[in-house]
């Protein structure tokens, strides 16, 4: 923000003190007012906006009202008082933005009780149909400090339909909650993009809720994380959603503040759309997924079957298998390590020390395979050599406090200090440069975003540098491991979290990140799909993860790469383990199915292909329903619990398609675009290859 934020802070504590404390979430609409009708409008031909005298707006998309007239955007002041009717004093109409591009921007101006003048300037660009930029300046007109002890814009409620609507979230919550959740009529969920747990945190700025016909998306899109919320909640008329802020700002006479500049979209279909036009919007301004690498998209297997207690053996016994089943990567997990905070090689399992690791780099290349290595940076346990040595490092609070990583038993490093950018440098170079590994699995919730950081040994110019410069960090590990070797894979997992857009420049390849089902495996790939690119890399992650251990269809209907943590010949044997009904012993059974579907992605390869998450809805339509288009054919994926009924093939283009059970072989007939329905029944899953009818066999 620009004007007077946390820098005034303790200033602020004064005149906020007595007050209660602001949820965000919680500032009610505005009652209905006199006015009626659009006293201004803006618009792109799809996305329409109309101002009343009071500056509420209205929403609509081609020609249909969406929302009614809200009080889209206003202040609550430290006093209690709650600004949101601004008497409309000036409309620009449309002007030019850029003659190249062809944007238009349209500006209007209202005052508050003579207190505090509003200005809300939207752009509308022709490459983003149904959407415009919003930002919002609020400037003090009177003659003593006001004080902004919350925010709220683009707030609108999106009128009810009989059949409800769906949301998707990019906030990260300690609980893992689906990305994507059907509003049910009690569904309150805040969205904060600050830490929601000491370990969980950061995310995608972006909220979007829908119907069956249409829908609104919000989100925020300056190039760093800001320390707002995005909430959702379900009222008796629709929809709430919003972006909405409770940082106190103080506001000297005469004294101007911008907030963070805000897309909104009104958009068909599910969060896809939203998504993909954001994802274009931030690549426009330099954040954006780096060119990706073959060995990105390579099958994976990782050790993590055996866990902590992992030994050298049990990955040296089981590479074979690994590889005769498909997979390229051998990834060597948590376990490896001195300690977390220390990554050099625990001589209780590797009693030849680093060497040990750098031999284990060598034999998994003998197998044609490539080793990746398991780490979790910005994390050091207390008793770590590191902790001992630089303490200096900790991220501490406003209280001096460390923030816990609850997972690992450690404390979180601040990644905006130069001294722990350097350390982890050091570590990058030593296990890519010197051990060999051409792969890094960078694991953790924590990683996903971190507290503002109050150490006084860092110099920070205001607390929230470390929020803001996370992505900084990620990208200096990112630049130093390619710079050692350019194909190598750098995955970032963080856990459960919604990802944070902000490191997808520090990345050539994402999991699924500990899926808690198979719906979650397919809802994450679609939102990567739009938030990374249609081909992004991504992977559901182990499939012993999904449904019944073994969905490899999940993975593969949605183009995600297929991934395995499989014990061969046996389980590990040790005591503490908690494994599940058949363990992960990779039996004869498995690997017949292992190998099937691994052979299938490889021949197919829908990961490279363009993966059309606008021609299903994921929340209204049934079956679920996803396509990737590959290698000039149509690769349809359909899930339920069971099906048996008409299945509609989307996106076919002219001329008849030959229809066939990609997983099966079976023949299934044909469609076109004229006929493009037939009727199925399957358990889990159907997966389809439409080949243009002239194409040979």
């Amino acid at each position: 923000m620009a004007g007077a934020t946390l820098t005034r802070r303790s200033t602020l504590t004064g005149l906020l003190c007595g007050t209660t404390a602001i949820m965000a979430g919680l500032i009610p609409s505005a009652p209905a007012l006199a006015f009626t009708g659009a006293a201004a409008t803006a618009t792109d031909g799809i996305l329409t906006i109309e101002f009343d005298g009071a500056l509420r707006s209205r929403l609509s998309r081609e020609g249909r009202p969406l929302t009614a007239f809200d009080s889209g955007e206003g202040v609550r002041l430290a006093d209690g008082s709650v600004l949101d009717r601004f008497v409309l004093l000036g409309d620009s109409g449309a002007a030019p933005v850029d003659v190249r591009g062809g944007g238009r921007r349209h500006t209007v101006r209202g005052v508050a009780e003579g207190r505090l003048e509003k200005r809300i300037d939207l752009v509308f660009h022709p490459s983003l149909p149904g959407a415009a930029l919003m930002t919002v300046q609020y400037r003090n007109l009177s003659k003593t400090p006001l004080v902004i002890a919350a925010w709220w814009s683009a707030a609108h409620q999106l009128l009810v339909h009989p059949e409800g609507a769906w949301t998707f979230s990019g906030a990260s919550h300690p609980d893992r909650r689906d990305w994507v959740q059907r509003v049910r009529h009690d569904f309150q969920q805040r969205n904060y993009m600050g830490m929601n747990g000491s370990d969980y945190g950061g995310g995608t700025p972006v909220a979007a809720v829908w119907r069956p016909d249409v829908g609104l998306a919000v989100g925020h899109v300056e190039t760093v994380p800001r320390l707002i919320a995005l909430p959702v909640a379900s009222q008796p008329g629709g929809t709430r959603i919003a972006i909405e802020g409770d940082q106190p700002i103080l506001l000297a006479p005469g004294e101007k503040v911008t907030l963070p500049e805000t897309f909104i979209m009104a958009h068909r279909g599910d969060h896809f759309a939203p998504l993909d036009a954001y994802r274009r919007i931030m690549a426009e301004r330099g954040l954006a997924a780096p060119a990706i690498p073959e060995s990105s998209y390579a099958p994976i297997w990782c050790a993590w079957g055996y866990e902590r207690n992992v030994t050298p053996d049990q990955v040296y016994g089981t590479l074979d298998k690994a590889n005769a089943v498909g997979c390229e990567w051998a990834v060597l997990d948590d376990g490896w390590q001195k300690a977390i905070g220390d990554w050099v090689a625990d001589t209780s399992r590797f009693p030849g020390g680093n060497a040990d690791l750098k031999a284990m780099a060598d034999r998994i290349k003998t197998y044609g395979m490539r080793p990746k290595l398991w780490i979790s940076p910005l994390s050091a346990t207390p008793a770590s050599d590191l902790m001992r040595d630089h303490r200096d490092m900790l991220l501490l609070d406003a209280s001096g406090t460390a923030q816990n990583v609850s997972w690992w038993n450690s404390y979180t490093l601040c990644p905006a200090y130069p001294p722990t950018v350097e350390y982890f440098k050091t570590v990058m170079r030593r296990i890519v440069g010197e051990w060999g590994f051409e792969g890094l699995k960078i694991d953790g919730q924590d990683l996903n975003g971190v507290a503002p950081c109050y150490n006084p040994a860092h110099n920070h110019k205001r607390p929230e540098e470390s929020v803001e410069k996370l992505q900084d960090f990620w990208k200096a590990i990112y630049d130093t491991v390619i710079g050692i070797n350019q194909n190598a894979n750098v995955e970032i997992c963080p856990c459960g979290d919604s990802f944070a857009f902000f490191n997808i420049p520090a990345m050539n390849n994402t999991p699924a990140s500990d899926p808690e089902s198979s719906w979650q495996v397919r809802l994450k790939g679609k939102t990567f799909k739009a938030i990374m690119g249609p081909s992004a890399p991504y992977s559901g992650d182990h499939v012993e993860l999904s449904d019944g251990g073994d969905d490899f269809a999940s993975t593969y209907g949605i183009g995600a790469i297929p991934s395995t943590k499989f014990t061969w010949p046996k389980d590990t044997d040790k005591p503490n383990d908690k494994l599940p009904p058949g363990g992960f012993v990779l039996t004869a059974d498995k690997e017949r199915l292992w190998r099937k579907w691994i052979a299938l992605y490889r021949r197919n390869m829908l990961s490279k292909g363009r993966y059309l998450g606008e021609l299903y809805d994921i929340g209204f339509d049934k079956p679920e329903g996803h396509v990737v288009a590959a290698g000039g054919k149509l690769h349809y994926a359909f899930y339920a619990k069971t099906w048996n009924g008409p299945i509609e093939l989307r996106g076919l283009g002219k001329g008849p398609y030959r229809l066939t059970d990609s997983f099966t072989g079976a023949a299934l007939g044909t469609a076109s675009a004229a006929s493009n329905k037939i009727n199925a029944g399957f358990e889990r899953f159907l997966v389809i290859e439409a080949t243009p009818a002239g194409d040979a066999a």
